[in-house]
């Protein structure tokens, strides 16, 4: 299974920005064999005898390879909270005064995570805590139902809002910003990070907003969370947060900070409720939890922390070191917020050695002991501490420095074809055959010798392709852009008798079984 993902950059919140995608993490796939597992065993080996290979953590907070390391209080904070029943909404007014005298906000709530507290803030600027149009959701009809998004916010996680039945109204200008609030308009989205400091940052925004009486939320998913609030100083309504990222809280908790009247809403519009958030559940463990973490937060020793990152980083490097011919260097993130931590890089010429840094990627990533990279090219690595366990340093540092010492033997890369490249110029009629329902699609190929570009058309969108075609070997890659994230599919297969059939790698979709059929023209019109 290709894991390409490994290779991308480190910060969850900057992967579509840089057009990473996360690929799928296990089975995904579909097709995947396992072993019969024994029984269910507790203790350390609970993972192992379900089959499930857990891994060292040496890369970030990427809820794909299951967030943050809990902190000791937080475990305690659950495990008592377990132990008692509570009248939920009694709980989130003791919770939201609490957040309020320790962050500076004026109330908070706690939320399943970052993008339910989005989803519940939106349903609030929507509906308010009026019951009847509470119920009328996702039915939009007579209510506010637009959400103005900066141009620079719009990503993965706005699917958070538009969930709702939202229309985002996308701007690029102050004029256009302007121009865009109406009778319809339920709030603005802003996505912490490059741009939120900007022309049309949160300041310039929010100025705008409040002249027309309308929310703005910041969302601040990994970002360190700032006392007093950054983003609320600058004019924001109110800010979210992962609770499973910097603040090592339980991985399904989120923090929404902001005005006290709005977040009271955005929590009746959330479970225990019957309303639309009733499926975004939050308990009362991972709200005391959570509760814990903003508490430890504000107690724990940062500056000591970032010296234990650096102390463990140079280590590792250190010990690769030792190996003739490899450098490494520590390097300091810049001025954003984002999952701040320092970055191993460690370097070295892949020829020499015998293996490349993608190599050792994958190679620490399918042995034992299993550990996941921040990144990988062909002459370098790197290694976020963040998530590492002090018991972690050693391993990580007596593995990477045994593989560039000693590297495996790996197989020499296929030969290219020196046939020539079929003929794939031309319409084709492809059909993808996911683990779950099938569709059409349509692919236009314009081949030169063996180079391939072209256009792909999906189901309601279309992208550009490019690719190769060696012998009967042929490989292309195109992306859609639809509403949400843009699409990617990775296309391999074979020419047979004029007919293509392969595979499609769908990053962290999986993958689909795809067959191509030139596209037939009858009396001079286009079938289909």
């Amino acid at each position: 299974m290709s894991m390409k993902f490994w290779q991308t950059g480190y910060s969850r919140r900057t992967l579509f920005r840089q057009g990473g995608l996360l690929a799928a993490f296990g089975a995904i796939g579909g097709g995947v064999k396992r072993a019969v597992a024994a029984p269910l065993q507790w203790g350390t080996n609970m993972y192992q005898s379900i089959g499930v290979r857990p891994v060292i953590n040496a890369r970030g907070t990427f809820t794909i390879i299951s967030g943050s390391m809990t902190l000791p209080e937080v475990k305690r904070a659950m495990d008592e909270a377990s132990r008692h029943h509570v009248h939920l909404d009694e709980l989130m007014d003791g919770i939201g005064a609490r957040l309020a005298e320790i962050t500076g906000a004026e109330w908070g709530i706690v939320t399943a995570g970052c993008c339910a507290a989005l989803t519940h803030f939106t349903a609030a600027c929507i509906a308010g805590s009026n019951p009847e149009r509470m119920q009328k959701l996702p039915s939009l009809d007579g209510l506010k139902n637009e959400v103005i998004v900066p141009a620079y916010s719009r990503n993965d996680y706005d699917h958070a809002i538009r969930m709702l039945g939202a229309k985002l109204i996308v701007v690029s200008d102050k004029a256009q910003l302007e121009a865009a609030f109406n009778e319809r308009t339920a709030m603005v989205y802003i996505l912490a990070g490059p741009g939120d400091e900007g022309p049309l940052g949160t300041a310039a925004i929010s100025e705008v907003a409040k002249r027309k009486g309308v929310p703005v939320i910041v969302d601040a998913a990994a970002e360190v969370l700032t006392i007093p609030n950054v983003h609320l100083q600058r004019g924001a309504t109110a800010v979210a947060y992962s609770g499973g990222k910097c603040l090592r809280g339980p991985q399904a908790a989120g923090l929404l900070l902001g005005e006290k009247s709005l977040l009271q809403a955005a929590w009746i519009n959330s479970a225990p409720h019957h309303a639309f958030g009733r499926s975004l559940k939050v308990g009362k463990e991972e709200i005391m939890g959570m509760m814990a973490a903003v508490e430890m937060w504000v107690k724990r020793d940062h500056q000591a922390e970032w010296k234990r990152w650096e102390g463990w980083l140079d280590q590792i490097g250190s010990r690769a070191k030792q190996v003739p011919g490899v450098t490494f260097t520590v390097t300091q993130p810049g001025a954003g917020l984002s999952n701040r931590t320092p970055q191993l890089n460690i370097s070295w010429d892949g020829a020499k050695l015998g293996i490349t840094g993608t190599q050792l990627n994958e190679t620490v990533l399918n042995t034992t002991p299993r550990i996941v990279l921040a990144r990988a090219t062909a002459g370098s690595i790197s290694v976020v501490p963040y998530m590492m366990a002090e018991e972690d340093v050693k391993v990580v540092a007596d593995r990477i420095h045994a593989l560039l010492s000693t590297p495996p033997k790996f197989p020499e890369p296929a030969a290219v074809s020196s046939a020539s490249p079929a003929a794939v110029g031309g319409q084709w009629d492809v059909k993808i055959d996911f683990v779950r329902g099938a569709v059409n699609h349509t692919v236009v190929l314009e081949q030169d010798g063996g180079r391939l570009v072209g256009t792909h058309r999906g189901e309601f969108d279309s992208g550009e392709l490019t690719g190769t075609v060696a012998g009967s070997t042929i490989r292309f890659n195109s992306g859609i852009q639809g509403l949400g994230r843009r699409v990617t599919f990775g296309f391999s297969g074979v020419v047979e008798d004029g007919k293509i059939s392969g595979t499609v790698d769908l990053g962290e979709y999986g993958s689909a079984k795809w067959s191509a059929e030139r596209h037939q023209y009858r009396g001079g019109q286009r079938r289909g």
